[in-house]
């Protein structure tokens, strides 16, 4: 018994230990409770399935939220994204016009809208970091202003495209089974990591997230540091609204990204990333995503209405952080060190 505490101990220590225990309660329950949730079919050429749709969907989200978790781990937030994704989506479409042919190529295209999103989010860190305003604040200006940017960019209203290659970037490429998304997930992701771990970029933000004044005092551009990570996160929101507007053939600026910003931060602290800033893990936050995303599919597939779900979706949440709680933690500890103490009396 002993050396089952001590190995409860051990792994309830890892960061990722808790949500993948929650990822993996979600997909238990789904797979009991839900006809044909595990079921993954082969159609045209393609693979389909419940599975499928919560990696696909949720890759937008995986996207944001790692962006997120690194201005989040300086000690600070951003939720203006979903504007920012508003504004991606609404230059691309605006740019590539409702023909089967672009207005403009492709490629630029995707350049503009990826500038526009990282120019958006050098703007938030600019007021962070080098005027001193509040994140929540500053972030606050670009939420409420953001979507009627987007708005301007497409003249009040909501414009298709024809262009197939563009639908390609949340769909499926020819002869490729999977969707393209997870490509591009995968592509930024393996970027930031190394960038994070193979840099000194990573240690920086945390050192800034536990103390940005001693980390000052160090000889840290603190104010760089907290800049970079902004602008960062804007381009990732940037690559996200490329891939929302894929999604739907078009640049919805009331509708796309609306509150996407809350779901990627309570996947950060879903992954136990302290809010407060320092020690982060993209890892962790990925894998929190993925719980949202199943949440929202499982409740779907259950029958919740649109307007119940973020009740539900939120005890849920409340649930699994609770899990993740270091008072959670110790009270399951003590609960076995205590069985562990009456059955050893009981031999006695």
């Amino acid at each position: 018994m002993q050396n089952l505490v001590t190995v409860i101990k051990n792994l309830t220590k890892k960061r990722l230990f808790w949500p993948i225990i929650a990822l993996l309660a979600v997909l238990i329950f789904d797979s009991i409770f839900i006809d044909g949730f595990l079921t993954i079919e082969l159609k045209n050429g393609n693979l389909y399935g419940r599975i499928i749709d919560i990696i696909n969907r949720s890759s937008s989200l995986i996207i944001i939220t790692i962006g997120m978790t690194l201005v989040i781990a300086t000690g600070g937030i951003d939720i203006s994204v979903g504007s920012v994704v508003a504004i991606s989506g609404a230059i691309t479409v605006q740019l590539l016009g409702s023909g089967i042919a672009p207005n403009t190529p492709f490629f630029l295209c995707i350049i503009a809208s990826l500038a526009a999103a990282a120019l958006l989010g050098c703007w938030n860190g600019f007021l962070v970091s080098r005027i001193g305003v509040q994140a929540v604040v500053a972030t606050l200006i670009l939420n409420v202003a953001g979507r009627g940017i987007a708005q301007l960019v497409t003249n009040g209203q909501i414009p298709t495209t024809q262009y197939k290659p563009f639908s390609y970037l949340a769909g499926f490429l020819p002869h490729l089974p999977i969707p393209f998304s997870i490509f591009i997930v995968a592509v930024v992701l393996t970027a930031i990591v190394l960038f994070v771990k193979k840099t000194a970029f990573g240690l920086f933000v945390e050192s800034v997230g536990v103390n940005s004044k001693a980390s000052r005092f160090a000889g840290l551009k603190a104010q760089r540091i907290v800049f970079a990570t902004y602008a960062i996160c804007g381009l990732c929101a940037g690559i996200a609204g490329l891939m929302i507007s894929s999604m739907i053939k078009a640049a919805d600026s009331n509708n796309a990204g609306l509150l996407i910003e809350m779901d990627a931060i309570l996947a950060v602290a879903i992954g136990g990333n302290p809010m407060s800033g320092g020690k982060f893990s993209i890892a962790a936050s990925v894998i929190g995503a993925l719980i949202i995303q199943s949440l929202t599919t499982t409740l779907y597939a259950m029958g919740v209405s649109p307007e119940v779900l973020p009740v539900v979706k939120a005890v849920v949440v409340v649930i699994i952080c609770l899990f993740q709680s270091e008072g959670t933690h110790k009270m399951i500890l003590k609960v076995l060190s205590t069985h562990r103490r009456l059955k050893y009396e009981k031999t006695v």
